[in-house]
């Protein structure tokens, strides 16, 4: 449960960020990270549309423009986009000002309208207020299905939707090589499973 939810101290660390959205409504807001790559977004967007459900793509710049087709695509199927920053960079290296500038080059490409989501989720406060005092804004999670990790399996992955999705939850899956396969395997029954339990799929 520490890495399926943030630990509160995150949520203090950054308490402008959008870790969870409406508790009283029955739904939920669907991202993927670290795309888009034609190995995995083209599968994700038809999963998508079987189960009529929208979400936000977190881009990483670079890829976006390597395949500035997949860019549209999501797009025209009524995605959102939001901004991953151009080179996946973590933040414990980079300077405030830096840091912005990677992002900032990100959306040159992305177009995200500032939505922006820190790569691994976590920045320096510096670079937090830096992207705060230039109108950003921040989505972190509130559930994180880890499909990207070698220690799970694809029964896990699915395990974590349902034991930790809730009301509002914004549910982070990832749009690369390392969870392909599981969410190849789990992706539809999940979304599915959502469904079921009566939850909206929302957009920020």
């Amino acid at each position: 449960m520490i890495i399926e939810q943030p630990a509160r101290f995150l949520r203090w660390l950054y308490p402008h960020a959008l870790w969870r959205m409406d508790s009283e409504e029955r739904s939920v807001y669907l991202t993927f990270d670290d795309g888009p790559i034609p190995e995995a977004t083209p599968f994700i967007l038809d999963v998508l549309d079987q189960v009529g459900a929208k979400a936000t793509f977190f881009m990483v710049g670079d890829n976006a423009h390597k395949y500035p087709h997949l860019v549209e695509e999501v797009r025209r199927r009524g995605h959102r986009i939001g901004n991953h920053t151009y080179n996946h960079v973590g933040g414990l290296r980079w300077l405030p000002w830096k840091y912005l500038g990677n992002v900032v080059k990100a959306e040159k490409v992305l177009h995200s309208h500032k939505l922006f989501r820190p790569p691994h989720g976590w920045m320096r406060p510096t670079q937090y207020r830096v992207m705060r005092y230039t109108d950003w804004t921040i989505v972190m999670w509130d559930l994180v299905t880890r499909d990207y990790s070698n220690r799970l399996t694809a029964d896990d992955v699915l395990a974590n939707v349902k034991r930790y999705a809730r009301n509002g939850s914004i549910i982070t899956f990832h749009d690369s090589l390392r969870s392909i396969d599981k969410l190849k395997a789990i992706l539809l029954p999940a979304l599915q499973w959502l469904r079921d339990e009566g939850y909206e799929f929302k957009t920020f």
